[in-house]
């Protein structure tokens, strides 16, 4: 608290401890006292920036899960918890039964393509005979889809068109004619 040039007395001391107390003590009393007013000042800003601070932190730390925003402002991390490592190796487990598709047999199929190599991968031997056990694999692809495309043809020869133009069916349009 700043003293004006009509206060000289100090509010905590009387008056007339006041008067007495030599002017560089006064000066000394009065700086101390300013110092303390602008601390007080300075804490309520802390205190006001870390109020900010805490909101802030709140707002970074919201998420679909905690608070009304939708999932697609989320963070791209998971929130999944990773599982301590379990001890089967991943994929089938021994006696699992597979599950495959079966082959059809050979009559049913449309198209053999005999692939016959040359060589063995391996060894670089020449390949030679027939395999009587190949190793199949069967590709099921499904044809492109074709309109089917109807042309109507109308002749209008006689003198009298709208009787010839009525022999369209009624789920047919006459809407294009020559």
């Amino acid at each position: 608290m700043a003293y004006s040039a009509i206060m000289h007395t100090h509010p905590v001391l009387p008056q007339a401890l006041w008067e007495r107390t030599p002017s560089e003590v006064q000066a000394y009393i009065e700086a101390l006292e300013a110092r303390q007013a602008s601390m007080r000042a300075l804490e309520a800003r802390v205190a006001m920036l870390e109020a900010m601070v805490h909101a802030l932190q709140e707002q970074l730390h919201q998420t679909s899960r905690n608070s009304s925003r939708p999932p697609s402002s989320d963070q791209p991390s998971s929130y999944r918890p990773r599982r301590p490592p379990g001890k089967r190796r991943r994929g089938g487990q021994p006696g699992h039964p597979g599950s495959t598709r079966t082959l059809l047999s050979v009559d049913e199929v449309d198209e053999i393509v005999a692939l016959k190599p040359e060589q063995c991968q391996h060894c670089d031997a020449p390949l030679c005979g027939e395999d009587p056990t190949p190793w199949r694999h069967q590709v099921v692809e499904i044809p492109p889809l074709q309109p089917v495309v109807t042309e109507y043809q109308c002749s209008h020869s006689a003198p009298c068109k709208l009787q010839s133009q009525r022999i369209f069916s009624d789920g047919i349009s006459a809407s294009k004619r020559p």
